[in-house]
């Protein structure tokens, strides 16, 4: 069981890194080329609409109370309004719009990561220097090797050129209405974003399958360097524990090879995975930028390469800061799983 008192301090850390990160993000954004009031009133404006434009968005104020009053708004989740790609509407709303599709297609990476790549790196342990071994590293090493911008036309042109059994871009196939509530016990419950839970809370089970044929793809891409990443390191650890001494003393007592291995070996050498697999995830939100792109996702990852381009600033330092609230989180969620797996660490 973890302590109180464990998750508490971890949480207090959290704050001088998202303080860090809000830090660099406000100083790369002033420091880049380009004006945010020319971007809002465009290039014809006169000199006295740009003026106006600047003092409305707080520009003409001195930089450390620009910077004041951006670390007062992010402490109240405002993060202002989009310039361009929403022009007018709160970027917390344009984040909480299109988080969840990222988190989403995260989600279902890593978990084919983690479904696929923990027993294979198991079997390579325990098959270590055999044709089974040296088939599974062959195929982590070519799998971590394989970019995202390479991999993910190449499915594309496998599994929806060739084969035509799966969609090439989207979410869900376009004969698909989804309403923006869903019914429980009479009550009327906002979505969540998600379109394959979406899809099961309004028991659409049509809506569903074609959910997961478009997210299967994209899912695939970032899954196949997360599984790579995990299985190598699911083997190193695997290795490492099997020659311990209390592995081989419940061996000499008589107890199997396999139960032993799952239950004294797996749960020790979880501990370095389970580091690997909570920075993975948050290695796919920013890998989601280019399979977002590729499948034309309209995620987090598409919204920030968008929200560059065309100079929203807010967009940027919204999205910027949201990836790193998510990271942290991750992390601490890391933190407690090894209180969970090994109590020392608490110490």
């Amino acid at each position: 069981m973890v302590s109180k008192r464990f998750v508490f301090k971890r949480l207090l850390l959290l704050v001088p890194v998202l303080f860090g990160v809000a830090t660099v993000v406000f100083a790369i954004l002033h420091l880049a080329p380009g004006d945010p009031a020319t971007t809002i009133a465009g290039r014809r404006a006169s000199p006295e609409q740009l003026q106006q434009v600047r003092e409305e968005l707080g520009l003409n104020l001195p930089l450390w109370q620009q910077y004041l009053n951006f670390l007062w708004d992010v402490a109240h989740l405002d993060f202002g309004q989009s310039y361009s790609i929403s022009r007018g509407q709160p970027v917390r709303s344009v984040i909480f719009d299109r988080l969840p599709i990222t988190l989403e297609l995260a989600f279902y990476g890593q978990l084919l990561g983690i479904l696929i790549g923990i027993p294979l790196g198991i079997l390579s342990a325990v098959k270590q220097d055999t044709l089974t071994d040296h088939a599974t590293r062959i195929g982590a090493l070519t799998g971590i090797s394989v970019p995202i911008f390479w991999s993910g036309p190449l499915l594309i042109l496998l599994f929806a050129t060739f084969l035509g059994v799966l969609p090439t871009s989207g979410r869900i196939a376009t004969a698909y209405f989804l309403p923006d509530h869903w019914v429980l016990f009479g009550q009327e419950l906002p979505l969540t974003g998600m379109i394959t839970v979406d899809t099961l809370l309004l028991g659409n089970l049509d809506a569903f399958v074609s959910a997961v044929r478009h997210l299967f793809l994209p899912a695939m891409v970032i899954g196949i360097y997360s599984t790579a990443l995990i299985s190598r390191m699911m083997r190193s650890s695997m290795l490492e524990v099997v020659r311990q001494d209390y592995m081989r003393t419940a061996r000499a007592k008589g107890q199997g090879s396999k139960i032993t291995l799952m239950k004294h070996g797996f749960r020790n050498a979880l501990i370095p995975v389970v580091t690997i697999i909570g920075i993975q995830f948050g290695t796919l939100l920013g890998g989601a930028v280019l399979t977002e792109t590729v499948f034309g996702i309209n995620g987090m990852g598409l919204t920030i390469v968008t929200a560059i381009g065309a100079l929203d600033f807010p967009v940027v330092q919204g999205t910027v800061l949201t990836f790193a609230l998510l990271f942290t989180l991750v992390n601490l969620f890391v933190d407690v799983t090894y209180g969970y797996l090994d109590p020392r660490i608490e110490q």
